[in-house]
């Protein structure tokens, strides 16, 4: 990536982009795959071993694929091995059910006013951190105007105008205008609640986590391991049932696979095909439980829409009609995922069927090439890639079925930094890509919207830097109208506008992301929220990730 030249300017520069990198470092993500292997799957479920009721004690040893980058819900970058591990510590204002819903859990009730420009937050009474500081609306105040200041958050909060305690437990959050999906980002990092002095040292926070949730800070060995411990003052009586979680770092998923079957680890996160195909045959063995709906990500290719060759429209279709998803499923998947043809799934309540997404047809992706060819000669780019062998099978089995349509492709592997950074910039022409796991569409609102694409060379949260009236149109009404009916046909809107421009290519709803624990450990999907609903079993990518107070370990 070249840098601009200039003293001060440039320096501030860099470090945004470092800053940004960090930001974004979880949302490329590539799906593990592999020879396919033979066996029954799993089917998607829970995870939970069936019967019994909890037993209080035990300690648990749960395998995480990758280490956090801190624990500091202000500071810090987290993907879904840091909500697992810091999760235990820090509770977010917010949750979110099984059906979806956000429902309340640090804050009693969130009230907008008629026009969803101003929401009331009640703070939970009776909640306090392991220090034995008390939540109150102070607090929360100061959590949300630190996340408005993180350079981590600024984009995210942007429509916040002000947050001012209207008594000891309420707090008043203006914004810029209507947005009625505002509390489901209080229910990732951003709304993470730790006490005033983690605020006031922010290095500590990122090594020593404090917070109200059901565990206590106990080690940290980087790379390595973290324990967590009971916290005999949780305000949710009975809670937790485990003593003890240790969490171990075992990047490796050929080594978490062999260790969680020598029984050195209790459970697991995987991405792995085969790990899902093994485990799930041994059901008397182990359970295996898989993300559904929107908590699945896609794996796709994401096209820089602002750039030669990609910025021509049939240039991009080509490519889609040119790409067999049924061919990298079953070679890729083991056949266990359904095609994309957008960001949403169809268990999704959010999904609209329509037209207008590229179906596999070569002789159509070959004459669209020809086309753009006799304008404008031989159609080619660049793809980039991070250095991972899983990924790379992919790129090489898209590669070949663009080349047999026309289009030369030639792959560059770089490492996951300069990835995002290039994606950042707009410097690149294709990478391969997997996000969009919101559990409410307006989540991806500042990923595709035009305000947020900017010129190639400048800062751009739009990365495919798509630009199109009528979809950012369908994006700001589906974030300002609170009826469902009205949000469902805008974000149908916002779907069928994908098909059409195809910034992306979709390839699959990438529910291969799996927790595999013994039967003994117990719990797994089937937590329950304050308010006493069932809460979204598994959530997050590529691994999915869920809360640990409610876990337990039968006896037998």
């Amino acid at each position: 990536m070249k840098l601009l030249s200039g003293g001060y300017r440039e320096e501030k520069r860099v470090k945004r982009l470092k800053i940004l990198t960090v930001v974004f470092a979880s949302l490329v993500l590539a799906a593990c795959s592999g020879p396919r292997p033979t066996g029954e799957a799993a089917s998607p479920g829970t995870g939970a071993a069936p019967g019994g009721s909890p037993v209080s004690g035990g300690r648990l040893v749960y395998a995480l694929s990758a280490d956090a980058a801190g624990f500091n819900p202000v500071t810090d970058q987290f993907a879904s091995q840091s909500y697992s591990m810091t999760g235990t510590i820090i509770e977010a204002l917010v949750g979110v059910d099984a059906e979806g819903n956000w429902k309340p859990v640090l804050a009693e009730s969130l009230t907008p006013n008629a026009d969803a420009d101003e929401w009331t937050v009640k703070v939970r009474p009776g909640v306090a951190f392991s220090t034995g500081e008390p939540l109150d609306a102070e607090v929360v105040k100061a959590n949300l105007e630190a996340q408005k200041a993180s350079p981590l958050n600024t984009a995210v909060f942007a429509p916040v105008t002000s947050v001012e305690v209207t008594d000891p437990m309420t707090v008043k959050v203006t914004l810029r205008g209507p947005w009625v999906a505002f509390p489901y980002y209080l229910a990732a990092q951003i709304g993470m609640i730790v006490p005033k002095a983690s605020l006031a040292d922010p290095k500590a926070a990122s090594r020593k986590p404090v917070g109200t949730g059901a565990f206590l800070f106990k080690e940290y060995v980087p790379g390595s391991r973290m324990v967590v411990t009971k916290n005999p003052n949780y305000w949710r009586k009975g809670l937790p049932y485990l003593d003890e979680i240790e969490f171990r770092i075992l990047p490796d998923s050929q080594t978490r696979a062999q260790t969680l079957e020598a029984g050195g680890v209790d459970a697991m996160g995987t991405t792995r095909d085969e790990d899902i195909v093994k485990f799930g045959a041994l059901k008397d063995a182990y359970t295996v439980g898989r993300a559904s709906g929107m908590a699945v990500p896609e794996y796709m290719f994401m096209l820089n829409t602002a750039v030669p060759p990609l910025d021509d429209l049939r240039v991009r279709r080509a490519l889609a009609h040119a790409t067999d998803r049924k061919t990298v499923i079953s070679t890729l998947r083991s056949g266990l995922t359904e095609e994309a043809d957008g960001p949403w799934s169809k268990e999704s309540k959010w999904y609209a069927p329509g037209d207008g997404y590229p179906a596999y047809d070569l002789a159509k992706a070959a004459a669209l090439v020809k086309e753009v060819e006799a304008e404008k000669g031989p159609v080619s780019f660049e793809i980039i890639s991070p250095p991972d062998p899983n990924t790379m099978q992919g790129i090489e089995l898209a590669q070949d079925m663009w080349r047999k349509a026309g289009v030369e492709v030639t792959i560059k592997q770089v490492d996951q930094a300069d990835l995002i950074n290039r994606a950042v910039t707009g410097d690149y022409q294709a990478t391969v890509w997997t996000q969009f796991s919101a559990p409410d569409p307006d989540g991806e609102y500042i990923w595709m919207h035009q305000n947020y694409a900017q010129p190639v060379g400048a800062v751009s949260l739009n990365f495919s830097r798509i630009k199109d009236a009528e979809l950012s149109n369908a994006f700001d009404t589906g974030r300002s109208n609170p009826q469902e009916d009205v949000r469902r046909q805008a974000y149908a809107t916002v779907q069928q506008r994908l098909r059409e421009l195809v910034p992306f290519i979709f390839i699959d709803h990438l529910n291969t992301g799996a927790v595999i624990a013994k039967t003994k450990v117990r719990g797994i999907g089937q937590h329950v929220l304050p308010d006493g609903d069932k809460g979204l079993p598994l959530t997050g990518s590529p691994v999915p990730y869920h809360p640990f107070s409610q876990l337990w370990l039968s006896q037998s």
